[in-house]
């Protein structure tokens, strides 16, 4: 298995400052926040975050 692809998921609490703020983008499908639903909890990739975020569309986020 190549380990450099193996990206790890982190927390909805260390992918934002204001978590209640991100939990709420994710509810609305229209922001495409680039989240995976693991079990009862959100994870986000690093790499998609910074994607997200780069391509503009969380500063359109409502």
């Amino acid at each position: 298995m190549d380990t450099l692809n193996m990206e790890k998921y982190i927390s909805l609490d260390a992918a934002a400052e204001k978590p209640v703020t991100l939990r709420e983008w994710i509810k609305n499908p229209k922001n495409e926040v680039p989240a995976h639903k693991i079990g009862r909890f959100w994870k986000f990739k690093c790499s998609e975050i910074d994607a997200w975020v780069n391509s503009g569309k969380s500063a359109n986020a409502e």
